[in-house]
């Protein structure tokens, strides 16, 4: 089964046993996999189902459901100030892979890049690829890039960290074993979070976090963050 070929369906393309695939699915199946009739391949509509189908002509039938078991246990949000260039590209292929459920991008005093809509579209395509070819039951949400100050009051839940490079805060691996149920963790931007961004933080209840003793790319601690709860979730 694993090495059917997955595809990412909208749950209206599902009509009983059939799915409709849309020109662009037909032609990735068809043209690009060289599938033929009969072939069966995966769909998934990233909202956790999948299904085994098979293609007839050019549109497929649903198979069976199948149970699938490859989320982890916590819901991680990852709020991240966006680094300059198309580093975040990798950081949402990078981070989907690991499991993280939604991604923040956030606009930090000292970021650079002010994305476009079309940015956005890229990102969620991505975070689409990467679900399936990692397997995921769920493709991570992407929201819209907002302002830090928004952001950091937006959510309640009781677990929240903020990742600080410099400063006498714990390591993230040391609060492992009271993670459960609903994360979110921050990471900054080039040249790190200001004091203001993190008295902001802590005022709205995050807790700063150290990843280790050494400073971290921008692009690379989002990265250690998710790793080091996945694995500890994993366990």
């Amino acid at each position: 089964m694993s090495q059917l070929q997955r595809i990412t369906v909208n749950p209206s393309q599902l009509q009983e046993t059939q799915l409709l695939l849309t020109p662009q699915q037909q032609h990735y199946l068809l043209r690009v996999l060289r599938l033929r009739d009969g072939d069966k391949f995966i769909a998934m509509d990233g909202i956790g189902k999948w299904w085994l189908a098979q293609l007839t002509g050019e549109q497929g039938e649903i198979l069976e459901l199948l149970a699938v078991k490859t989320e982890l246990p916590v819901s991680i949000t990852l709020m991240m100030a966006l680094p300059k260039g198309n580093g975040f590209d990798d950081v949402i292929r990078c981070c989907t892979e690991l499991g993280v459920t939604c991604i923040l991008p956030i606009l930090s005093d000292r970021t650079l890049l002010n994305p476009s809509p079309q940015k956005l579209e890229r990102w969620r395509r991505i975070a689409a690829e990467a679900a399936e070819q990692s397997e995921r039951a769920f493709v991570p949400t992407i929201l819209e890039p907002v302002a830090f100050s928004n952001a950091i009051n937006e959510y309640k839940i009781n677990h929240r960290y903020i990742c600080e490079a410099r400063g006498d805060y714990p390591h993230l691996n040391q609060i492992m074993n009271i993670l459960s149920g609903e994360i979110i963790i921050a990471t900054g931007p080039e040249g790190g979070w200001t004091d203001k961004e993190i008295e902001i933080a802590v005022t709205a209840g995050f807790q700063p976090v150290s990843l280790g003793n050494r400073i971290l790319r921008a692009v690379t601690a989002p990265i250690v963050a998710i790793s080091l709860i996945a694995a500890t979730c994993e366990v």
